[in-house]
C-alpha cells in the first residue's frame, strides 16, 4: 500500500478476492496526461459502482524492445502512482514486463490475466490500444472476447485539439524543445522529476548557490538549461527555486546529465531524501562560461529571473 492510499499489486496470479473485481483501465499511462484523465473519467462513469483500477507495465515495454534508446519516460513508477491516485485510482496492477510476458498471446492476456487473474468486471482503453505477442490483439478483439467472458468494454477516443491527438509523444517533444508550460497544459500539472538527492561536488556552495542534485536516471532529458522550478520536500512542503539540467560544461566534462536545484531561502540537509522538482518555465539554454565568476554572476541573474516569474505566478494564483 502506497502513502497515496492507492494499492499497487505487482502480479496477477492468486490475488485475494479484495484485489479482484474492479473496473480496469489498460495502457502504459506514461505522463498520466489529460487524455488518460478522460479515459479514467469515462471508465468510472460507465461503472461508478466498481473500484477504479489501472493495469500498466513496469518497465515500459519500449525499454525491453529498444534497450539502446535514450531514456524517454515522463513518469517513473512512484510519480505515475501519485498522479493516478490524484485521479481517483484506488488500485494499480503494475505487471512486470519481461521477455516471457512479451511472448504471451493476446488471447491469453484477455482470458488468463484480465478474466481469471484480475477478475475484471469492466475494461477501458484508448482506440489504438494493442496487446499481446507482436501486438496481435486490438480493440475489436478485446471487445468481442471480453464481453463473451462477461466483462464490459469502453473504448475511449483520443483527446484532440487543433494540433491533433494529445499524446505522451507530443508532451516529450514539448519538453525537449524547451516548453515546459506547453507540457504542463497537456499534463494538467507541471512536469515533475522525482529522485533521491545525491552528493555532488559541493561546487554550488563555494559560489553561494548550494544545490540539491538528483540524477535524471530513466527520465526523459528535457532541453538542457536553466528553469524556474517548484521543489516538493519530503514532508510535502513546496519551495520555489531555480534549477539547471544538463552536463555543466563550465565545471564538468562528463556525459551524465543531472538536475541541480537551488531552493530559495532553504538551508536544510536533503542528502538521501526523495524530492520532486517541477519545471515551471525555461529561462535559458545551457552554456559554458569562461570563469567561475562569470558563472556566479549568471546564476544570480537566473535566480532573480526565476524569483520574478514565480512571484508573478503566485500572485496570479492568489488573484484568481
Amino acid at each position: 500500500m502506497q502513502g497515496t492510499g492507492t494499492e499497487i499489486l505487482r502480479g496477477w496470479r492468486d490475488l485475494p478476492p479484495s484485489a479482484r473485481g474492479a473496473a480496469v483501465a489498460l495502457g502504459n499511462f506514461d505522463g498520466v496526461h489529460l487524455g488518460h484523465a478522460r479515459l479514467l473519467h469515462d471508465l468510472h462513469a460507465a461503472r461508478p459502482d466498481l473500484p477504479l483500477a489501472v493495469l500498466t507495465f513496469e518497465p515500459h515495454p519500449r525499454e525491453l524492445f529498444r534497450p539502446d534508446d535514450p531514456p524517454f519516460r515522463l513518469t517513473l513508477s512512484a510519480e505515475r502512482a501519485a498522479a493516478l491516485a490524484s485521479l481517483g485510482v484506488s488500485r494499480i496492477y503494475e505487471l512486470p514486463f519481461d521477455r516471457a510476458f512479451s511472448l504471451m498471446s493476446h488471447e491469453a492476456f484477455v482470458t488468463e490475466v484480465l478474466h481469471h487473474g484480475l477478475g475484471a468486471r469492466h475494461l477501458a482503453c484508448g482506440a489504438d490500444f494493442a496487446f499481446g505477442h507482436r501486438r496481435g490483439g486490438d480493440t475489436a478483439y478485446l471487445a468481442g472476447r471480453a464481453e463473451a467472458l462477461g466483462m464490459g468494454v469502453t473504448v475511449v477516443p483520443a483527446l484532440t485539439d487543433a494540433q491533433g491527438p494529445l499524446s505522451s509523444t507530443r508532451i516529450r517533444r514539448a519538453l525537449q524543445d524547451g516548453y515546459p508550460d506547453w507540457a504542463a497544459a497537456e499534463l494538467g500539472r507541471p512536469w515533475t522529476i522525482r529522485g533521491v538527492v545525491a552528493h555532488g561536488d559541493q561546487r554550488g556552495r563555494t559560489i553561494g548557490f548550494p544545490t540539491a542534485n538528483i540524477p535524471l536516471g530513466r527520465h526523459l532529458e528535457p532541453a538542457r538549461g536553466v528553469y524556474a522550478v517548484r521543489v516538493r520536500l519530503p514532508g510535502g512542503e513546496e519551495r520555489p527555486g531555480v534549477a539547471n539540467i544538463g552536463r555543466r560544461p563550465t565545471v564538468h566534462t562528463g556525459l551524465e546529465s543531472r538536475v541541480e536545484a537551488h531552493i530559495f531561502d532553504y538551508a536544510g540537509d536533503l542528502y538521501g531524501a526523495e524530492i520532486c522538482i517541477a519545471l515551471l518555465a525555461f529561462l535559458r539554454a545551457e552554456q559554458r562560461f569562461e570563469s567561475l565568476d562569470a558563472l556566479r554572476a549568471q546564476i544570480a541573474r537566473d535566480a532573480a529571473e526565476a524569483r520574478r516569474i514565480l512571484h508573478v505566478a503566485i500572485s496570479e494564483t492568489i488573484h484568481d
